[in-house]
């Protein structure tokens, strides 16, 4: 996981604290005082592993002394109920806030009419999360810390939302909405729980806290001493490097930047699929990852799959989001000439991340070989890790079909140079046959 602590949102908005199961993230808005602190990140042996530290502070913000989360901690609190919901893999924060708002609006009952509800006991620590019964101290919820998604507070609400972990092989998580679907558009099953409380806000910065604490207890455990990551100590090691200069040279090598004019009949489509280049490229733009056979792309001879498009007909394609790169290429159907300024790339990126001790942690995270986030100003950063990309290699060794507990332990060992390759993952997907591509 990451853990961040952000600016404090305006008093009349509610505080919103997100782990992300994809991607590893948490993030969490805290009091004033929380803002003072720097970026944590928090290692987990689950399903999934951040590889991720900066600078954790020895002073856990939070309302709750740290011994007492270890322990467990007790919050009274009504439980309303529990509602399901869909969700895209990663929603922004604004739809994260809006699904927990719907979830209370789904089990809260309306203004004026009477409100079901159980007195319980809420119960944190930094391994669970249980909700007993106030009277018979029955468990009636039972959650590992590590499955919570969302924690959000709204007024005296709090809304606890998890991701449904079922088996793979009966897993009814995932519901593609069409068949063929890109990852984004994939819907997950969410479950929310949503509780009233007068200590909404110190739940959800209880929880919050708990992460911290925990990650402190996990460098413990591991042989190293929180006092041993200071800031100034990690903005050292990584103002000695350079960022990894390949994509420079590459880029400025005015051999591999060509401008390329395309013949196509009217009405015909270019016949590419294009991907992001991903979050940590030199130059986020789009990245051609396959052809239609027989179509004008492909027929010209002039484009191979690695390609990253800069423009079309002189529209930068820079920074754009990537359905709007695909609206901009749908939008040439009729046209019989297309103009296209290109970077010869190839399709496997190399990384180079330079770690000169194993207390330095790596700076993103990682699930079943897919690189999921990445910490601004790291080393991985540095190093030319780009998020969205799928692991080919790690020190020269294939890692295409390991399982993802032996990648996170090859990477987590390595010290000194690390090399990697990387290719976008629905790149791999395309090239494997694992999807149908959709030629636009």
């Amino acid at each position: 996981f990451f853990f961040a602590t952000l600016p404090r949102r305006p008093a009349s908005l509610s505080h919103l604290f997100t782990v992300d199961i994809e991607t590893g993230v948490l993030q969490g808005l805290f009091n004033e005082a929380a803002k003072k602190h720097d970026l944590i990140a928090f290692i987990f042996s689950c399903s999934f592993v951040s590889l991720s530290i900066h600078s954790p502070s020895l002073s856990v913000p939070g309302p709750c002394e740290p011994e007492d989360l270890i322990d467990g901690i007790i919050f009274a609190a009504n439980y309303l109920g529990s509602t399901q919901l869909l969700s895209e893999r990663n929603p922004s924060k604004n739809i994260r806030m809006m699904q927990a708002q719907e979830a209370v609006s789904r089990v809260k009952s309306p203004e004026g009419d009477a409100q079901t509800l159980t007195e319980v006991d809420l119960f944190i620590s930094t391994l669970r999360i249980k909700v007993l019964n106030a009277d018979t101290q029955e468990t009636m919820m039972d959650n590992a810390l590590r499955t919570i998604s969302y924690i959000a507070d709204i007024g005296n609400i709090v809304v606890l939302m998890a991701r449904r972990r079922m088996p793979r092989t009966a897993s009814q998580d995932c519901i593609e909405t069409t068949p063929g679907a890109p990852e984004a558009k994939k819907q997950y099953r969410m479950i929310c729980h949503v509780f009233e409380s007068e200590d909404a806000q110190l739940i959800a910065q209880s929880i919050g806290q708990s992460f911290s604490v925990a990650y402190q207890e996990f460098l413990r455990a591991n042989g190293i001493n929180p006092e041993d990551l200071s800031q100034k100590e990690y903005s050292d090691i990584i103002n000695t490097q350079e960022m990894y200069n390949d994509d420079l040279i590459h880029f400025s090598n005015s051999e591999n930047c060509k401008e390329l004019q395309l013949e196509k009949h009217k009405g015909e489509i270019l016949g590419v699929v294009i991907v992001e280049s991903g979050w940590g490229s030199i130059l986020p733009t789009v990245i051609l990852a396959n052809m239609m056979n027989g179509g004008p792309a492909a027929r010209s001879g002039k484009l191979s799959i690695g390609d990253q498009i800069m423009s079309i007909n002189n529209t930068s394609l820079v920074g754009l989001p990537l359905a709007t790169c695909q609206g901009i290429i749908k939008g040439l159907k009729n046209q019989v000439q297309v103009k296209l300024n290109i970077v010869s790339c190839p399709p496997v990126t190399t990384v180079l991340i330079k770690r000169p001790d194993l207390k330095y942690q790596l700076g993103f995270s990682v699930q079943n070989g897919i690189i999921c986030s990445l910490m601004r100003g790291g080393i991985a950063e540095r190093g030319g890790v780009r998020v969205g990309h799928r692991i080919i290699e790690i020190n020269g060794q294939s890692v295409v079909a390991t399982a993802h507990e032996k990648i996170v332990q090859a990477l987590s060992n390595s010290v000194g140079e690390i090399h990697m390759k990387t290719m976008p993952a629905a790149m791999f997907r395309l090239l494997t046959g694992q999807e149908t591509p959709m030629y636009i």
